[in-house]
């Protein structure tokens, strides 16, 4: 696939990062000729510097022959231009953008007459909404969801004392009430990915990714650790756009506190936020935080713009005995390098929204990508399509599949052969009901099945996507 990317930020680096491994051609324009350099060195990709919502800057960019154009400028006004440019000139099948005010994300602005966008992404609103489970689930490291959120994936480090800890994964359906099901897709120990069966063993300091139907999902957590209290008092440091945007869907469930260095900025977050307490400050400063009782959060968010004053923010924070910390940290070696110790999350914001993208990138009928331990694991919804003669899989059991290392099929989300009564908005109506299946060696594929899929390595993405792949015969 041809891809020309626009912007060589985070963003524009983790695309191109996650793409140009998979037997893409990609180019990348940007106007900082460091930055270019920078990935052309450790990427397999073309640059072009030049202003991305210059016409003759994207055809040198090779626009007229590309498949995909990925626009993730600084610029929401750069991206929109860029992708009528794109329509309207050189006729790109596929045109996606970053928007990052909610004032362009509107069906109107972006349909083919207008900007012509056919997928906009929003990474602070990806961060934030990330951000919201793991307040949901204080335990977890991470917390995704498939099929409209029949499905939950989360991953948490297994500590001593657990239920699960210390024997056999296979030991865990003793504990868990009739008709509750799970599936551990994955174990890393010490950043090393185990294959795991029936008979491996769960060890303290594990992190564990564990799959099952949304409402199981708290059941099966206390067999890996024990549950911390829910979330009732949380601070954030840094009034930016990730900063307010996860204040303002907070404010109204949780006591919500807010620290901003910056006096006009903070007068402006506590004009917008009338259920938060927005205080004017540094969030390293030790005596602030004991003055408004840190050691009484139970979370705490560095989200400013600063690695390094996330980190040492969180880990100030946990020091002063807040229960629970994340930092937002841009480099993923900062990231890697600081989870597990002082602070509980290191959280990538460009590997958080990179799946929303990829979703739209991958080959076959993909509905749900999501990026793991900061790209280097991934998990897909795929829809199986055809039937036994033009699909690899529709028809066959699971221990028929072609058996591709490292990857597990942790659960299948299938439509109802028949209408049932369930309750709907307070009424009892006949609907097509979607259940939740924790597949078995022996469970056959069904046609339009949605397949829940964990690669422990990224580069396994391709193989599953090529056996997902029905034959020119499929109509």
């Amino acid at each position: 696939m041809r891809i020309v990317i626009l912007g060589a930020g985070q963003v524009g680096a983790s695309v191109a990062e996650a793409l140009s491994s998979e037997a893409n051609d990609i180019t990348i324009v940007d106007q900082n000729r460091e930055a270019l350099a920078d990935l052309a060195d450790r990427y397999d990709v073309r640059t072009v510097a030049g202003n991305a919502a210059y016409p003759s800057v994207l055809k040198e960019a090779g626009i007229e022959d590309a498949d995909m154009l990925v626009a993730v400028t600084q610029s929401d006004q750069t991206n929109l231009v860029a992708c009528k440019i794109a329509r309207n000139l050189f006729h790109v099948p596929t045109r996606i953008a970053r928007l990052r005010s909610q004032d362009f994300l509107d069906p109107v602005l972006l349909s083919n007459d207008n900007f012509a966008v056919d997928y906009a992404i929003c990474p602070e609103q990806d961060i934030t909404d990330y951000i919201v489970k793991l307040i949901e689930f204080p335990e977890a490291l991470q917390v995704l969801e498939f099929a409209n959120g029949l499905v939950t994936l989360v991953g948490v480090r297994a500590y001593q004392g657990g239920l699960l800890v210390g024997k056999p994964i296979r030991a865990m359906r003793e504990h868990l009430p009739e008709g509750a099901d799970a599936r551990i897709a994955a174990i890393f120990r010490e950043h090393q990915p185990l294959d795991p069966d029936g008979h491996t063993v769960v060890e303290p300091g594990d992190e564990v990714f564990v799959l099952a139907a949304t409402g199981h999902i708290r059941l099966v957590l206390q067999e890996l650790r024990r549950m911390l209290e829910p979330v009732k008092r949380v601070m954030i440091a840094g009034g930016g756009n990730i900063g307010l945007r996860v204040a303002s869907t907070l404010g109204n469930r949780y006591a919500v506190k807010l620290i901003e260095r910056d006096r006009q900025r903070a007068e402006i977050v506590a004009g917008k936020l009338t259920d938060t307490l927005v205080l004017h400050g540094e969030a390293t400063d030790e005596n602030l935080l004991a003055q408004e009782n840190i050691d009484e959060i139970d979370m705490f968010l560095a989200l400013t713009n600063d690695d390094e004053d996330n980190i040492m923010a969180a880990s100030l924070a946990k020091r002063l005995g807040c229960k629970r910390v994340l930092a937002l940290i841009n480099r993923r070696a900062y990231a890697d390098m600081v989870q597990g110790g002082p602070i509980d999350i290191g959280l990538s914001p460009a590997q958080v929204s990179i799946g929303a993208l990829l979703t739209h990138v991958r080959r076959g009928d993909v509905a749900k990508v999501h990026s793991l331990r900061r790209g280097a694991a991934e998990a897909l919804e795929l829809i199986a399509h055809g039937d036994k003669k033009t699909s690899k899989v529709v028809g066959r059991r699971i221990d028929e599949l072609t058996q591709i290392k490292g990857v597990h099929i942790g659960a299948i989300v299938r439509r109802g052969r028949e209408s049932e009564v369930v309750m709907r908005e307070g009424f009892l109506v006949d609907d097509w009901v979607n259940h939740v299946i924790i597949p078995h060696h022996d469970t056959v594929i069904e046609p339009d099945d949605h397949i829940i899929i964990f690669c422990m390595r990224k580069r396994q993405v391709t193989e599953v996507e090529k056996l997902f792949q029905v034959s020119a015969g499929f109509l």
